[in-house]
């Protein structure tokens, strides 16, 4: 299977697609001032506890306060707890966690009432990010997170992946890692560090503590609320987790970020460093690698696939329902088994796309076509199982219910991603009534006036719908695009982006920043309207 990875930088936020022989499998979006991410971790207090809930609200700075549970605090909390207060109290005498005598582990039947108390300086660990009305998920036992192992601090456990196979490959691993492991650290052994070398396996050991460390150092000088780990962008987060050599390429169209990913994967594989490379064209590169399509057709409440069937998506705070349809398939009395488990079986395959490139979580119920024969009930169980086994998030699927529904709960660690494929009017912006399209345009040109003109910019891109490209563009000497650049010079060009509705359009800069050309003509707000609005005020006013 090939692999690329696209990572699409723009001003407010960073896309990452993930596309196994083409296809969209995983899309991500990050704002580039996103707060309160999984695995950052914050110093804060106790603000509220919660007895009944057996939790407590923290403060570390959020709009709504973060939830911590009892059973997150972690069975060596007494031990971290001690250490946190007296490295606060006392920074310059405090002593390394590897002197530190671990205390008793934390009684699971225990009370949050009895273990905090209001006011109480703490150190978390987001483990959700804020989803909805609920303000970040947190834990008081601290992971750092690299590409061959986990590292858990006030632990001396040594874990190995499930999905290594080999019992010889397995104490290879832990003698590897107990040598080099520093004393009241645990480790949990990831996957690809299968065959890895020691070298290897203590340099990642070695930046994992430098992180700990640090940490340890904003502590002593910060005051809280204050972030004191941050994790990897979310574009290296990625592809830490994902990288393999069935990576053919990773495309990235912001030098920083290039940099960043490029150093990263210099580092963990030096051999396969090439394989990033810096996308410099105009055209967007979700446009260049059909991104932006599959974006459109894949989102939304129905989602159609092959034979013209199709599944209906629908979300809830609890849960997420997919109903599954036959749609114009062939539904004869002898062959409606046999049509049931085909759409079904083409179904789960889909689903299970949904589920990763959605990113839902929680609880998924799915009401399948009604199947008479319990082989084929099996039978479609055993493959969604199949399906899924490709999915990096914790999940459990029951079989099908006599009702013919099969559930599923997925890991939720952050907001399924949710993206509206229908598209606001940029003409009319609702109202339902547009300037005629033949005028536009005449206005795209006094746009480019303005924007030559009077505010003076070279070298920008004006952005519009591939339609209105072509039709910019046809004719080979007498075109509107040959007459533009006649009349303001060779200082723009026109690029075709899928993402923009039909009479959209956008003017970047030389720096990859939106020009604003917006005025009063833009708001199609006639000087009626805008009497009849200002009368209706007067009128509650009144």
């Amino acid at each position: 299977m090939r692999s690329e990875l696209v990572v699409d930088v723009q001003p407010q936020e960073v896309s990452i697609a993930l596309l196994e022989d083409g296809r969209l499998m995983s899309l991500q979006k990050e704002k580039r001032d996103v707060k309160f991410a999984v695995g950052d971790i914050y110093y804060g207090r106790i603000k509220k506890l919660m007895p009944g809930l057996n939790a407590a609200f923290v403060d570390i700075g959020s709009e709504k306060d973060a939830f911590l549970h009892y059973l997150d605090l972690g069975s060596q909390f007494s031990s971290f707890n001690t250490f946190v207060q007296e490295t606060l109290a006392e920074p310059q005498k405090a002593q390394p966690i590897t002197k530190v005598k671990l205390q008793q582990d934390l009684d699971k039947q225990g009370s949050i009432s009895t273990t905090l108390t209001v006011g109480q300086k703490i150190v978390v660990q987001v483990a959700k990010e804020p989803i909805s009305t609920k303000g970040p998920r947190l834990t008081t036992e601290l992971t750092f997170t690299g590409r061959y192992m986990v590292l858990i601090p006030f632990s001396n456990k040594v874990s190995i992946s499930q999905k290594i196979k080999s019992t010889q490959e397995k104490m290879r691993l832990r003698q590897l890692v107990e040598s080099i492991r520093p004393k009241n650290f645990g480790v949990i052994i990831r996957t690809s560090a299968e065959d890895k070398r020691v070298a290897e396996l203590n340099n990642e050991m070695s930046t994992l503590m430098k992180c700990w460390d640090d940490m340890v150092e904003k502590l002593k000088k910060s005051e809280m609320p204050a972030l004191l780990h941050e994790e990897d962008s979310r574009a290296v987060g990625v592809i830490r987790d994902l990288f393999s050599p069935s990576f053919e390429s990773i495309h990235v169209n912001d030098a920083e970020v290039y940099s960043q990913i490029y150093n990263y994967v210099s580092l963990i594989a030096p051999e396969r460093k090439e394989t990033v490379k810096l996308y410099a064209k105009d055209e967007p590169i979700f446009d260049s690698f059909n991104v932006t399509k599959q974006i459109k057709s894949s989102f939304g409440k129905a989602v159609s696939f092959k034979s013209g069937a199709y599944i209906i998506i629908e979300h809830t705070e609890a849960l997420h329902v997919i109903d599954v349809n036959s749609g114009n398939r062939n539904k004869n009395a002898e062959n409606q088994e046999e049509n049931a488990i085909d759409v079904n079986l083409r179904a789960a395959d889909e689903i299970a796309r949904q589920l990763r490139l959605r990113d839902m979580g929680g609880i998924i119920v799915i009401d399948f076509i009604d199947m008479n024969t319990a082989e084929h009930r099996q039978k479609l169980y055993d493959h969604m199982r199949e399906v899924m086994a490709n999915d990096r998030a914790r999940h459990n699927i029951l079989p099908l219910s006599k009702f013919g529904l099969m559930q599923i709960t997925r890991q939720r660690v952050r907001a399924a991603l949710d993206i509206e494929t229908l598209e606001t009017c940029p003409s009319c912006y609702g109202k339902g009534l547009v300037q005629p399209s033949i005028l536009f345009t005449d206005r795209l040109r006094e746009k480019l006036d303005y924007v030559v003109n009077t505010l003076g910019k070279q070298d920008f891109v004006l952005y519009v719908h591939p339609y209105v490209y072509a039709y910019i563009k046809q004719g080979l000497f007498s075109s509107i695009y040959r007459k533009w650049r006649g009349e303001f010079g060779k200082k723009f060009k026109v690029v075709a982006n899928q993402a923009l509705a039909f009479l959209e359009y956008k003017f970047i800069d030389s720096d990859r920043k939106e020009i604003d050309v917006t005025d009063n003509k833009d708001s199609q707000q006639s000087s009626e309207e805008k009497k009849a609005s200002k009368s209706k005020r007067a009128t509650k006013e009144n």
